[in-house]
């Protein structure tokens, strides 16, 4: 196993063929348009900068909450939140203000005119024109003329359990924001590529990877997909849970993004409690309120349960000789649901192997997808056509 510098594993190897694979799940998207699910940046975010670019192959891991653009020389060169903000010039002709943070600060205090617009909802694309300008604008850094982004040879993540018509939406806004030659690829499995597991070695992995707007599990090797399950359930709908028990707890209405800092700061900062503001649901004024990591686990923990109940059913569809390898290898932890206090304890408990938290779950998918761009073999064994 290769380990990360922090003392926890990050990496295995590999193992078996091609399978069934199967669409999972129950859940629920809050759909209100709003929120930052897991985009979450550790100081200022990086701009987009041709000087960033090796030309050596980029990845785009281009999330519901968070968007994060990879170079396979240079590391991370964008991550911030999958937004876009408009402003309507009359009928349907509009202009973009912003993308990413400067759209993100936007959410709540729009006037008429102005929206803020999250062009991904579950893993996919909900408006094809929509996701194309967004794509362009993040690109706009790497490749400002058309020429140059004809030349790009991009990797994107997608979820495994996308939908041919899915698929084929994210291909098009790609073709049509002037990626000149674009793969898809399965989303677990860049994250574990990510974590420096190698996924044509005949030894089959498992990675759980939750996202804002889906989470999953996909079992692969030996260059290719052996099963995986998938629920539309994530970031999202943790933050609307604790939404609602901030309202039902402490009487305070708070917005969806003060929601989703709260969240961030509970699985990313070990103080004892942090200030909550919002308006009082009974006498209406101003109120601030003292919220403890262990609150947020707690409104978080029926999602949390009900995603590793979906999950866990992938075992199920494995011959004895891949579980074996999963035994000895552990599970991957990927995406920033897998942040969440006390995840890797209830993923051991429900699967009964090691989890194995990744070192920078946020930002697996993009490192992997680049990588993968590195080896024509992996992109061959597991891109979608």
């Amino acid at each position: 196993m290769e380990e990360a510098s922090n003392g926890v594993t990050s990496g295995v190897r590999d193992g078996s063929s091609n399978g069934q694979s199967h669409r999972n799940g129950n859940g629920h998207s809050n759909g209100n348009g709003k929120g930052n699910g897991h985009a979450q940046s550790h100081g200022p975010a990086k701009t987009l900068s041709s000087k960033g670019m090796s030309g050596k192959g980029l990845s785009i891991d281009l999330g519901t909450a968070n968007t994060v653009v990879w170079d396979s020389e240079n590391g991370c060169l964008f991550n911030e939140p999958t937004m876009m903000a408009l402003r309507f010039n009359g009928g349907r002709h509009s202009e973009v203000i912003g993308i990413g943070h400067v759209a993100e600060e936007l959410v709540g205090r729009t006037h008429d005119g102005v929206e803020v617009i999250r062009p991904l909802r579950d893993g996919v694309i909900t408006d094809l024109e929509t996701t194309r300008r967004y794509l362009r604008e993040v690109l706009q850094g790497v490749a400002s003329t058309w020429l140059q982004r004809r030349r790009l040879n991009v990797a994107i993540g997608v979820p495994a359990g996308a939908t041919p018509l899915e698929r084929r939406a994210l291909l098009e806004a790609a073709e049509e924001a002037g990626i000149g030659r674009a793969h898809l690829l399965p989303e677990p499995v860049c994250g574990a590529v990510g974590c420096g597991v190698d996924p044509l070695q005949p030894r089959a992995h498992l990675v759980v990877d939750i996202g804002a707007g889906t989470s999953e599990i996909a079992a692969f090797g030996a260059g290719g997909l052996l099963t995986y399950r998938s629920t539309p359930l994530g970031g999202d709908e943790m933050t609307a849970a604790l939404l609602q028990y901030i309202r039902h707890e402490h009487q305070l209405v708070v917005g969806d993004l003060q929601a989703e800092q709260a969240k961030i700061r509970a699985f990313s900062d070990p103080s004892p409690s942090m200030v909550v503001e919002g308006r009082d649901a009974v006498t209406g004024k101003a109120r601030i309120v003292n919220l403890s990591p262990e609150e947020v686990s707690e409104a978080v923990a029926p999602v949390t349960q009900e995603i590793i109940s979906v999950l866990t059913g992938c075992l199920d569809d494995l011959p004895p000789q891949s579980v074996s390898d999963i035994m000895a290898e552990g599970v991957i932890l990927v995406g920033g649901g897998s942040l969440v206090p006390g995840f890797a304890k209830k993923v051991e408990d429900a699967f009964g192997v090691a989890a194995l938290p990744a070192e920078d779950p946020l930002t697996r998918v993009a490192e992997g997808g680049a990588r993968c761009l590195a080896n024509p073999e992996t992109v061959e064994a597991y891109a979608f056509d």
